[in-house]
């Protein structure tokens, strides 16, 4: 399958259809279409005649933008110019917006995009490349839409996803043209294109996951693209809560989102004061009588969350991908949904497990390399077979369990193996409890932060602690003395990336770092 050549067929059978939805900034706001699929159409192919001229061929080019429908448009265009997509987190430091846009010929902004490029620029940044600023202004609307002839279609790099990793300089994953189009129709065969009609957009379009469900599934169907306030912060960002988001979620009317950890917990919290019965609870919550198909990944979901919320007629389908494999490898589906798991196989997916419980796979969707490595990085052996770094258990009916990191394991003094990412999901069900980070390799006992809400009480959320860790977890998972941190922007950006996930090796710093609202 070519992502591009299905796009492109869409756009032909429904022109006047939406592709893009702006919604406003309160519940009263009238939706606007931002882009119909000809007027998308019609003006990335303008932007791709402009790279044509401005950028040599197989070059890399640079979006730093925020979740916009200028976003929607230049990944279009990089596509039919066949030019290299390297998206830039609006999170990143200086340093790693630099180590990304250095490779860069042009850099594609929008306006909040433009102020984040000035900011970096401010800051330090040395900017070789030229830099676009991409506008939704008219073209004029050929009747002829091009056609699958006009796309390439030999495999090749189009994009460069950069992760964190384990220092501070992000690592490119090459993502290719093929795997791309393999990962989409594998996961269209566990989905109905009616659950993609109108997709909420939640989290950065920076992050693979986010490109694959909210632009290449809705715009393979002829469905809209339901993008927040511009104004409004994408979860994963300082200062996004999770909870601040429920309203957002009413007012879209999504058929489909990918959703975090926090805001599955969330909708668990809302749904349990929501209205007695099912139909009534989820009209409540998603604005509309059917029930979205909502997809959680990036990080575990505690088992009992999920239950509840299947008690309550709302269910959940956990993933699990990683973007040396275009994102999604494994994934619950309608029929096949097994609770604490993350899913089987896609279809183009193979799974074992090595000697020491480490996860591989190989499928036709895997990257074509790094464009540098770090510690953090898979490799692939002789056979094909990528090794994840992650620990997994898969039961007799070919559904993953994901149980720990490999590299992140804990050894603790005593020798006891402990898995942080389990632990952490444990304590996030507390409530007051944000975030955590548990450590404790070559200790006695396990530590942790815990960022706590700015309105909670930290001697009674402490308590809590203490008293959640006595009644559900061993004596080796307690921690008796537990790092209590009031939520800021600047903790959440020190200590965890933009996708959640903690920076390990940012603790011993922070520790010590008696600048720190430390409240235990």
């Amino acid at each position: 399958m070519n992502v591009l050549t299905q796009i492109l067929a869409q756009a032909q059978r429904t022109p006047d259809a939406a592709a893009v939805i702006q919604l406003g900034h309160d519940s009263a706001s009238i939706e606007t279409v931002a882009l119909t699929y000809q007027q998308w159409v019609a003006q990335a192919q303008h932007l791709a005649r402009a790279l044509a001229q401005t950028t040599p061929a197989d070059s890399q080019v640079g979006i730093v933008m925020g979740n916009s429908a200028e976003w929607v448009l230049a990944d279009l265009a990089l596509m039919l110019s066949d030019r290299v997509e390297v998206p830039v987190p609006l999170a990143f430091s200086v340093d790693q917006a630099l180590h990304l846009l250095q490779g860069c010929s042009l850099v594609l902004v929008d306006e909040m995009g433009a102020r984040k490029l000035q900011a970096w620029c401010s800051d330090g940044l040395a900017l070789s490349a030229q830099v676009r600023q991409v506008s939704l202004a008219p073209v004029p609307l050929s009747p002829e839409l091009p056609t699958a002839a006009a796309c390439p279609s030999a495999d090749g790099v189009i994009k460069v996803i950069h992760t964190s990793g384990t220092t501070s300089t992000p690592k490119g994953v090459k993502i290719r043209r093929d795997g791309l189009g393999a990962l989409v129709q594998a996961l269209w065969q566990r989905a109905l294109r009616e659950d993609y009609q109108r997709y909420l957009v939640l989290v950065p379009f920076s992050l693979l996951i986010e490109q694959v469900t909210a632009l290449y599934m809705p715009l393979t169907s002829g469905g809209a693209v339901v993008l927040p306030p511009v104004s409004l912060a994408p979860l994963g960002s300082p200062g996004a809560i999770a909870e601040d988001r429920l309203a957002l979620i009413r007012q879209a009317r999504p058929t489909a989102m990918t959703l975090t950890p926090a805001l599955v917990e969330a909708i668990a919290v809302r749904a349990e004061t929501s209205g007695p019965s099912t139909p009534e609870r989820i009209e409540q919550i998603f604005g509309t009588s059917r029930l979205p198909l909502l997809a959680a990944g990036g990080g575990p979901v505690e088992l009992e969350v999920l239950v509840r919320l299947r008690q309550l007629g709302i269910e959940v389908f956990q993933g699990y991908g990683l973007s040396e494999n275009s994102s999604v490898a494994t994934w619950n589906y309608r029929g096949a949904n097994r609770l604490g798991s993350v899913g089987q196989a896609l279809p183009h997916v193979a799974l074992r497990l090595a000697e020491d419980g480490e996860l591989l796979l190989r499928s036709s969707s895997l990257f074509a390399g790094y464009t540098n490595e770090d510690p953090s990085s898979c490799a692939i052996n002789a056979d094909g077979w990528l090794h994840t770094g992650d620990l997994a258990t898969i039961d007799p009916d070919g559904f993953v369990s994901i149980i720990g990191r490999k590299k992140t394991m804990i050894i603790t003094a005593n020798g006891r193996n402990v898995s942080p990412e389990w632990l952490e999901a444990t304590y996030r069900q507390i409530p007051d409890v944000e975030q955590v980070i548990v450590f404790g390799d070559r200790q006695a006992f396990m530590g942790g932060v815990f960022i706590i809400n700015a309105q909670a009480n930290p001697a009674e959320v402490q308590e809590a602690i203490r008293r959640f860790a006595r009644t559900h977890l061993s004596e080796i998972e307690q921690i008796q003395h537990p790092v209590l941190v009031v939520h800021s922007e600047a903790v959440m950006s020190r200590l965890f990336t933009v996708t959640g996930r903690p920076r390990r090796d940012q603790l011993p710093s922070f520790l010590q770092d008696s600048t720190l609202r430390i409240c235990a």
